[in-house]
């Protein structure tokens, strides 16, 4: 009886009272609201940092179509990509680490003022002017005649506090100014002379294709730097003049469509394989050809960013050639080294591509005809 009494006492003080598994419960409780926030803070909050990182190489040639373009191409032009990624502490501290991953603050990549999705839409905008550079560079080199339509004018960035950018987006197309036509972003400025803070002006524009009107309140723009008096009115957008290059024969007609890639890098590639399409002869010559650098209408070609990780990328394609930007040094001492970073990361990594220095598309045509057939 005695030990069954015992026996009933110790029941009774962990079953009704429940001291053990209430407070083995709370420990498991606490411990996932802990794993969940570590969890949340690694891979979830974001840092003020992009990540750049070894990207792609892609064949241009599906990206772009001329109805009596030349399909002889046995080699390949492909352009090359940096991967840009948000940072989260897990990537960040990885970045870290990695040799071939870098880390720049977000403020040394966006302008003043610019929102992420203005600076996609700028990169959006400056790959639209690079192919329209290439298409030129490449008719000019062709001997292809060719005219510029004027299209509208893009909204890149909206400024806070003004009548813009409570109505416009990024990637907006405006086309008209009260009763004035905008082909031009000087056909914008010309139909607010004269006007003062407080009036107002309706705009015609386009998004998505889909023509829209609305009525906007003109405020005082803020003063650029050196300018003085009183402010100008407007309505707080910073444009960007659209425009597309027209053959004068409609099969001679380029189009593009590279999907989502950004950016003004790809001009020169674009330009190659342009030009491939409109001429007889195979300029590849069965080789896989790389590489980066902006175009000029008259075939300059201009240093980019990230060229470290661009080698990466080709050479993960086995590309036999890379065209890289020549070193440049501006005259307030500023010098940029594309050439020479290519190098050093082709060093790098062992790879068995040949690094081309170019400085304009006439570089490019001149080292192509100089190979021998693969």
């Amino acid at each position: 009886m005695e030990n069954e009494e015992e026996n009933r006492i110790h029941t009774w003080s962990n079953d009704s009272y429940g001291y053990p598994r209430r407070s083995s419960t709370r420990r498991y409780l606490v411990s996932a609201l802990v794993g969940i926030v570590i969890i949340y803070l690694l891979f979830f909050v974001r840092l003020p940092f992009f990540i750049f990182m070894p990207g792609t190489a892609e064949e241009i040639k599906p990206m772009v179509t001329i109805p009596k373009g030349s399909d002889l191409e046995k080699g390949t032009l492909m352009l090359t990509t940096v991967r840009v990624a948000d940072a989260n502490m897990i990537n960040y501290l990885i970045g870290l680490v990695h040799p071939y991953e870098e880390i720049q603050p977000k403020t040394s990549v966006l302008r003043k003022g610019e929102s992420e999705q203005e600076y996609t839409q700028r990169q959006e905008y400056v790959m639209l002017t690079s192919q329209a550079s290439a298409i030129q560079a490449a008719y000019t080199h062709a001997k292809v005649p060719f005219h510029i339509n004027h299209e509208g004018v893009m909204v890149l960035q909206t400024l806070p506090g003004l009548s813009g950018e409570k109505v416009l987006k990024p990637g907006d197309v405006l086309l008209k100014a009260g009763e004035k036509d905008v082909k031009v972003a000087q056909d914008l400025l010309d139909s607010l002379k004269g006007k003062k803070a407080g009036e107002s002006i309706t705009v015609t524009y386009a998004r998505n294709k889909v023509e829209q009107q609305a009525t906007l309140a003109l405020g005082a723009l803020p003063l650029q730097q050196g300018e003085t008096g009183e402010p100008r009115a407007g309505i707080g957008v910073v444009p960007a003049d659209m425009q597309s290059v027209k053959a004068d024969q409609e099969d001679q007609q380029v189009s593009i469509k590279a999907g989502e890639i950004g950016g003004p890098s790809a001009g020169l590639m674009f330009s190659l394989e342009i030009f491939n399409q409109l001429v007889p002869e195979d300029i590849t010559k069965g080789y896989r050809i790389a590489g980066t650098g902006t175009i000029e209408t008259d075939g300059t070609v201009g240093p980019i960013g990230g060229i470290q990780h661009k080698i990466i990328a080709a050479d993960r394609e086995k590309a036999d050639f890379f065209f890289a930007p020549k070193d440049v040094t501006y005259k307030d001492g500023t010098k940029i080294t594309n050439y020479s970073d290519a190098v050093q990361r082709a060093n790098q990594i062992k790879t068995k591509m040949k690094i081309v220095e170019i400085g304009t598309m006439d570089d490019a045509l001149k080292y192509l005809a100089a190979l021998p057939p693969k």
